[in-house]
């Protein structure tokens, strides 16, 4: 490379943002790191660790090794609380940063300040990791000159309050997968919402968002099995005699151990294949659903002290606003669109790349594989790659 470093520009610092700027440091590339929240590390960072004896793989110490690489790299310099609002190209790019229409601090719908009393409140974002504290939020907007840009904005959460017979967020122990996972990260173990007391009897409900038909949303979240059972062995290892049971269409691969997982996951937890329509209230703030089983259609009603919404991933709500930007595409579910069939990160305005979930769903490990290609592909549109 030139004695002048190249410049990148990656939007969004999620799992796949910290990656790829992580990796474009690496080869002497300055990089900008534009995030609207105020706080890296995106809903990953929110995820808990679910090793019981071993390491499930589940990938979240690997977001805050990524995060705490990026803050103390001195070629990353880190832009929070902005958002691109204007892309001009002249040979490079020339971009306009303005403030964030997200409010700060940034916290999740129906989050207060109190996760140490509340076991679902989940604070400001940025207190799950202690190296956000060396963020510098707030700054004025800024203008900046790249050489390339990789895209790296994420995904959004399914709104669960669409699925509306479920209750979520009127009945107060209808909780997210997201919600729980920060629950068992501010508190170490899973506790009902209402009283702060450990359940004995959960059900997880898959697919809330996703391969359903009504609402448009056909495509698999791919990381909803995943944590559903992870969790589900985590609270087995915390308690035992607690009862879990999931409701599925599906079971989705869980990893290159998944065959002896899931065999093991068959003798602790109890799997139904139905989805279940309506959750209601019940005395004591429990909860009754009524199925039918998979062999005869026999009605059954069960009662459970806390029901889980395995919620899947969304494109991002802004991605409209930066494909009209960046001029590039989305594809007809609303992610944005690879211009290549072989090469998931090039898109149709050369200089551009994508990484992580903004092309569709994909795990963290996924998301972090796909970030590295990007930034791969960016460093041979730069001249820099071998």
């Amino acid at each position: 490379m030139s004695a002048d470093p190249k410049k990148v520009m990656v939007i969004g610092g999620g799992i796949a943002g910290l990656t790829a700027a992580w990796e474009l440091s690496k080869c002497g590339v300055a990089v900008d790191l534009v995030e609207k929240s105020d706080h890296l590390g995106g809903h990953a960072i929110q995820y808990c660790c679910k090793a019981t004896e071993e390491c499930r793989q589940c990938g979240a110490c690997s977001v805050e090794k990524m995060l705490k690489n990026v803050v103390e790299a001195p070629n990353i310099n880190v832009h929070c609380g902005v958002e691109v609002g204007r892309v001009a190209r002249n040979g490079g790019f020339e971009v306009g940063l303005q403030a964030s229409s997200v409010a700060a601090p940034a916290v999740a719908p129906g989050c207060d300040q109190r996760y140490e009393s509340n076991p679902l409140a989940c604070a400001a974002a940025r207190k799950f990791s202690k190296n956000n504290a060396a963020l510098d939020c707030g700054r004025a907007p800024a203008d900046l000159t790249v050489d390339a840009i990789i895209l790296a904005s994420g995904f959004a959460p399914f709104d669960a309050t669409r699925k509306g017979t479920y209750n979520y967020g009127k009945l107060p122990n209808v909780v997210t997968g997201l919600e729980l996972e920060r629950g068992v990260r501010a508190n170490g173990r899973v506790l009902r919402p209402s009283d702060g007391q450990a359940p004995a009897k959960v059900a997880f409900i898959q697919c809330v968002g996703s391969r359903d038909e009504r609402l448009g949303n056909l495509w698999c979240s791919h990381v909803c099995c995943p944590y559903a059972l992870r969790v589900s062995e985590l609270m087995k290892h915390h308690n035992p005699e607690i009862e879990i049971t999931v409701f599925y269409m599906d079971i989705q691969n869980t990893g290159n151990n998944f065959p002896a997982f899931y065999e093991k996951c068959k003798q602790d937890l109890q799997f139904v294949r139905n989805i279940p329509v309506d959750v209601y209230p019940m005395e004591n703030d429990r909860l009754r659903m009524r199925y039918t089983t998979e062999s005869d259609g026999t009605p059954v009603d069960a009662e459970f002290d806390m029901v889980v919404l395995s919620i899947g991933i969304m494109p991002g709500l802004d991605n409209q606003r930066i494909a009209t930007l960046l001029e590039i595409g989305l594809d007809a579910d609303g992610f944005f669109q690879s211009a290549e069939r072989f090469n998931r990160t090039a898109t149709a305005n050369n200089g551009i790349f994508l990484a992580g979930t903004v092309g569709g769903p994909k795990t963290i490990a996924a998301s972090m594989a796909h970030a590295g290609q990007a930034a791969y592909e960016a460093m041979k549109y730069l001249g820099g790659a071998e």
